[in-house]
């Protein structure tokens, strides 16, 4: 019962959300999946960390559908999350931490651009 109470909760407040809030909490779960990843190859359990990496890569893919390209910075985000998608698949190949590391910063800058843009008073 307490579980899908909670369950039930988590529902409720992601109704709530903004768009832009939900876009921070997609950039959320990409960092925490990358951890995960990271984890898992230093576990050497490549399952889990092909599972995180491609959980990562959905998430990617969400947001880059989402984009409105009549918006000129669109387009740029396009092109970053085509590189990231890339670069996921190669780290996910290879199992490479470095590869993962390497990315987990610039998901947290977009996060943190998103964040600010969220938290701005609106007009």
């Amino acid at each position: 019962m307490a579980a899908n109470a909670y369950s039930e909760y988590k529902k409720q407040s992601l109704q709530t959300l903004t768009p832009m809030e939900i876009v921070v909490k997609l950039y959320d779960e990409a960092e925490k999946q990358m951890n995960l990843a990271i984890i898992a190859i230093g576990e050497k359990n490549y399952a889990v960390a092909n599972k995180s990496l491609q959980k990562t890569q959905d998430i990617v893919n969400a947001l880059r559908s989402v984009l409105d390209m009549k918006i000129p910075m669109s387009k740029d985000l396009d092109a970053l999350y085509d590189f990231f998608n890339r670069q996921l698949v190669t780290a996910n190949v290879k199992k490479d931490v470095k590869i993962i590391q390497e990315l987990i910063p610039m998901f947290a800058d977009l996060r943190d651009a998103f964040a600010q843009v969220a938290a701005m008073p609106k007009v």
